[in-house]
């Protein structure tokens, strides 16, 4: 029942606010007047919410969705609660990468999401090998994923003073504003984030497994090295398209796991489906308040996200002290 209730909240709740975002902002339109104007395309500012401000809620969701299964995809591998794209560096990794990429051949435009997905890739295998040794231990892990995203991070800032017309073509690609998203946009992240998730609902069983210890899970009949290989690689497919089109962002996929754990328990099977729900929430929500608050000037949602997901992690790390030995 608990689980029940709380999925039919979160789905009202995004409900209610893709409603708020659709009629809020520099164009007002009323809930009828936008229906009617999308049914018979009748109203200019009703095309020009269809055009403009539908892209980047489509966009913001679905970046939402990707950025927090794979927090929770992240978690299940490593064990630790402390686990997200954004932190251990995989979202910097992948955005330098293809920035890198476009930036030598600027004609390659268009493959910037399996540049992100590359980039994703040796994140992880950096922050995976420096941090074994004789297993995983979670703050090990943390603080080597620290290290990888702050020398991804300043690498990639390193290119915004080259001035080069493909790093200006590229920065709004990996920033964290939503502005000025196309239906292209959709397309790439909805294709690559369909396959990321249908792929994630696959590999429940073995999330659930890797709860348990390495040799209980073996004998039950799980290759433990290849399920942790497989699930990390849907992990940084979902983390490297959602940076590549909707920006970095940090903290999502740390917080929406752990609240969805609060809120349904820790099966997989109800906790994948409900964090995407969830993270496409929390980043609609950031940025339909980052670009209404404040309007005509924008606040990014990866700003507001810093500002609710800094606290949380220091608390995360005090939790996880006591409970993981760290």
């Amino acid at each position: 029942m608990r689980k029940t209730i709380s999925f039919a909240v979160i789905l009202l709740l995004l409900l209610g606010v893709t409603f708020w975002s659709m009629t809020t902002g520099s164009i007002k339109v009323g809930f009828i007047e936008l229906i009617d104007g999308l049914l018979n395309g009748n109203n200019e500012e009703a095309a020009v919410v269809r055009d403009l401000r539908l892209p980047r809620i489509m966009v913001s969701m679905l970046s939402g969705a990707a950025l927090a299964v794979s927090g929770a995809l992240l978690q299940a591998v490593m064990r630790n609660p402390l686990a997200d794209a954004g932190v251990i560096g995989i979202s910097s990794g992948a955005g330098f990468v293809s920035v890198l990429m476009v930036t030598i051949f600027p004609a390659m435009f268009f493959w910037m999401p399996i540049f992100s997905i590359a980039g994703g890739v040796l994140a992880f295998l950096l922050v995976y090998s420096l941090s074994w040794k004789s297993g995983l231990n979670p703050m090990r892990t943390l603080l080597v994923g620290v290290a990888i995203n702050a020398t991804f991070t300043g690498l990639g800032q390193s290119f915004n003073y080259r001035g080069s017309y493909a790093v200006t073509s590229v920065n709004q690609a990996i920033s964290s504003i939503f502005t000025m998203k196309t239906w292209t946009d959709v397309q790439v992240l909805g294709l690559y984030g369909a396959i990321g998730l249908m792929l994630s609902l696959l590999v429940i069983p073995w999330c659930n497994m890797l709860s348990l210890q390495d040799k209980t899970a073996g004998s039950l009949g799980l290759n433990v090295a290849r399920a942790r290989i497989v699930i990390s690689i849907i992990a940084v497919l979902l983390a490297s398209v959602a940076t590549a089109v909707g920006g970095l962002i940090l903290f999502v996929g740390l917080l929406i796991p752990h609240i969805s754990r609060l809120l349904i328990g820790s099966d997989h099977k109800a906790l994948i489906p409900f964090s995407a729900l969830a993270g496409a929430l929390l980043i609609l929500s950031a940025d339909t308040i980052g670009r209404t608050v404040l309007a005509p000037t924008e606040i990014p949602a990866s700003i507001i996200m810093t500002v609710i997901g800094g606290p949380f992690l220091v608390f995360m790390l005090r939790k996880g002290g006591r409970e993981f030995g760290a």
